[in-house]
């Protein structure tokens, strides 16, 4: 797996014509792929975030997408970023994980964090807890996914979740590749160098250099390579015309603005200079060609 440039579908309301809201996915992934991103990725949440819209606007469930972009795509990664771990049992997002790998004929990325939208677990009767509960969960839950997208049938009795002999078949590969999202120095990174194949960092453009010197060392101490965990940062990106100076402080230390060209320089200066090794972008709406002249853009500077 290589994850360079990965583009995010975060939003669906394109217009109130509900029959046009999936051949609009499809166009943006299409155009994604055509653009030469590695991947393309939808949340996985049943509510629109806070900070995107309100929480009754469209939100499509994610794996149901992401097997019929698999269908609507040839080349292009796909995936969550990242599935809410408390969403599913284990076993069964094994199961789906490895079933989308069969029909995308090998381009399922795993990506998995602990959850975090406490309105989704409170409305739809998903059990929260604690910051603490969500991160041991997360840890009895890959002692189970991790061996069943490998082919084995673990046993395991945990104090969240439990199986017996667990399979997943049919496989298409023995590896999957893993993904974590997040930026935590204590859970999130050891997590990623002790199981990941890529950590994709939520942080601020000030932290970025901070962030991959605690990468590295994480890596080190456990005696693994840290150029064999790959590294993106989550950006969003607002094309000319959107009134940057009108974002809130934190969300200018995640955004990039202006021309393709200008989008592309800041993320070299900003992100790839600090040591991260690509980008995963969400650009809100849907306005043809805009995704292929910023995708081409920054992919000029990932490959000079």
């Amino acid at each position: 797996m290589t994850i360079r440039l990965g583009f995010q579908i975060p939003d669906f309301a394109y217009d109130k014509d509900v029959s046009t809201l999936f051949p609009t996915v499809i166009a943006r992934a299409q155009e994604a792929e055509a653009a030469g991103f590695d991947t393309v990725f939808v949340m996985d949440h049943f509510y629109q975030l806070p900070m995107l819209g309100a929480p009754d606007q469209p939100m499509l469930e994610a794996y149901t997408t992401l097997g019929a972009l698999a269908q609507a795509t040839e080349t292009v990664q796909l995936g969550t970023l990242v599935t809410g771990n408390s969403y599913r049992n284990p076993t069964l997002l094994a199961k789906i994980i490895t079933t989308l790998d069969v029909i995308s004929a090998g381009r399922a990325v795993l990506g998995i964090g602990t959850g975090w939208f406490e309105l989704e677990h409170e409305q739809l009767g998903f059990e929260f807890g604690t910051f603490t509960d969500r991160f041991n969960r997360l840890d009895e839950a890959l002692e189970i996914i991790l061996p069943m997208i490998k082919g084995e049938r673990p046993t395991f009795e945990g104090k969240w979740y439990r199986a017996r002999e667990a399979t997943a078949e049919p496989r298409f590969r023995d590896h999957i590749p893993l993904l974590i999202g997040g930026s935590g120095e204590k859970k999130t990174i050891p997590l990623a160098a002790r199981h990941f194949d890529h950590l994709n960092l939520i942080i601020r453009f000030d932290e970025a250099k901070a962030k991959m010197d605690v990468v590295r060392r994480t890596c080190e101490d456990i005696g693994r390579d840290p150029a064999t965990l790959e590294t993106t940062m989550l950006i969003t990106v607002l094309p000319t015309g959107f009134p940057a100076d009108q974002l809130p402080d934190d969300l200018k230390q995640r955004t990039v603005t202006g021309s393709p060209e200008a989008i592309a320089e800041q993320i070299k200066t900003k992100v790839l200079d600090a040591g991260i090794g690509g980008v995963t972008l969400n650009i809100p709406g849907y306005t043809p060609g805009v995704i292929t002249e910023v995708g081409q853009a920054i992919r000029a500077v990932l490959d000079a």
